[in-house]
């Protein structure tokens, strides 16, 4: 049964009129500066809202294409990197308890795109707020595989940013 508190919104919509404990600013690689957005981090008492909303995805507009990207909280605390891999420095995905993929603290569901933009909200109890201040939010340009070892063949990473506390 679909549960409302007491003044008739559901637990997002007051979670979501709250202020996050914690976000991420995302920037694009400099093969993908137009993707930007804000991945945001609301504490409740069943677990972790994610709020993530990110525009200037690449998008297809062929028949069937997926417009799919891995979504993942990895270990590192930096957006640098390198010519062959823009964003090395965030290492591999959040692992707090050295999990297989897709069990990592920091496998989080895909993004759908929808004409290069993505809305995405959910519940996780894989980690809290403070667990993951300071560590990087990939965006990949690939799906998830929720299979392959070491991460999900998720492809390379395209966009960036670091978890930082907010609004207490």
């Amino acid at each position: 049964m679909y549960n409302q508190n007491k003044c008739g919104r559901s637990m997002l919509a007051a979670v979501l009129q709250g202020s996050p404990r914690a976000a991420a600013v995302i920037s694009g690689s400099k093969m993908y500066p137009d993707i930007s957005g804000i991945v945001k981090f609301y504490h409740t008492h069943k677990g972790t809202v994610v709020y993530a909303e990110i525009t200037g995805l690449p998008c297809s507009h062929k028949q069937c294409a997926s417009n799919i990207f891995g979504f993942h909280i990895h270990s590192g605390t930096s957006c640098s990197g390198n010519k062959d891999d823009p964003f090395a420095d965030a290492l591999a995905h959040y692992s707090e308890n050295d999990c297989p993929h897709p069990a990592h603290s920091g496998d989080l569901p895909p993004l759908f795109g929808n004409n290069g933009t993505a809305l995405s909200v959910f519940l996780t109890n894989r980690f809290s707020i403070e667990s993951v201040l300071g560590k990087a939010v990939i965006i990949h340009d690939s799906p998830d595989d929720f299979t392959s070892q070491p991460a999900g063949n998720s492809g390379k990473k395209i966009a960036c940013g670091i978890i930082k506390s907010c609004c207490k």
